[in-house]
């Protein structure tokens, strides 16, 4: 990862993580963000352990920069503890583990982004400003057909596609969501989504926590105020729920 003058950018977070256990590696990291943020704080973790030790001190990073690979844990697992333990933070996975279905899964557990490990730092600043705007990045490379499609359904129902708090929701938690709304308990959307029911759980304590609701039933009715809201009523609630 090389410097680069033109790094300076209006894009603003306050709180920043590096889950990396190369220290060169964390350092240009570090040093990268500093040219892209000002007056950010920057944590920095080895480790599973270390990461989650930094959570319970009540930190609370906008970003978390993730490497796949760490000496406690490699692969999916480390980013599905952090989705269950995050509500708010976008994960931007840096990794040498790489390939499009790698990245598929990830994208619909809930990530942000993917960058292979040999990213340039101009490569690493595009990729944030589009996280930072809400947008999710991948290098072309890494992307499969499924990328360049829109979410089936989601053109029938505009509820979804524009009001923030359900937009915010990865695929994956989309489908669930659509699930929940119908009735279905974790066992049977487990089968549907041909899913672990652990993981079925782990996504469901993450969208709770990003619509801001407790259970599954505020959620239920959470989708059908919005869509009252938006002036669909029931017809798009109805369109939501059979796609």
């Amino acid at each position: 990862m090389y410097m680069s003058a033109d790094l300076s950018s209006t894009v603003s977070m306050s709180s920043v993580m590096i889950v990396d256990d190369h220290p060169l590696y964390s350092d240009a990291l570090a040093a990268t963000l500093t040219h892209i943020f000002e007056n950010c704080q920057i944590h920095r973790a080895g480790s599973l352990l270390e990461t989650l030790a930094l959570l319970d001190e009540g930190i609370e990073p906008d970003l978390i920069l993730l490497d796949l690979k760490l000496p406690d844990v490699s692969g999916i697992s480390s980013f599905e503890e952090l989705t269950v333990r995050l509500s708010r933070a976008r994960i931007l996975v840096i990794s040498s583990l790489a390939s499009p279905e790698l990245v598929r899964s990830l994208l619909d557990r809930g990530a942000m982004g993917f960058l292979p490990k040999e990213s340039s730092a101009k490569t690493l600043r595009h990729a944030i400003s589009e996280i930072a705007a809400g947008r999710r990045y991948v290098p072309p490379e890494y992307r499969d057909a499924k990328d360049e499609e829109p979410e089936q359904g989601d053109e029938l129902c505009s509820v979804f596609g524009v009001n923030p708090q359900l937009a915010q929701l990865t695929p994956q938690q989309k489908r669930i969501l659509k699930l929940i709304c119908t009735g279905n308990p974790n066992k049977q959307i487990a089968y549907e989504l041909s899913l672990a029911e652990a993981t079925v759980k782990a996504h469901i304590t993450a969208l709770l926590r990003r619509l801001g609701v407790r259970n599954r039933t505020q959620a239920a009715v959470l989708v059908e105020q919005l869509a009252a809201r938006s002036g669909g009523g029931e017809p798009e609630i109805q369109a939501f729920l059979k796609n």
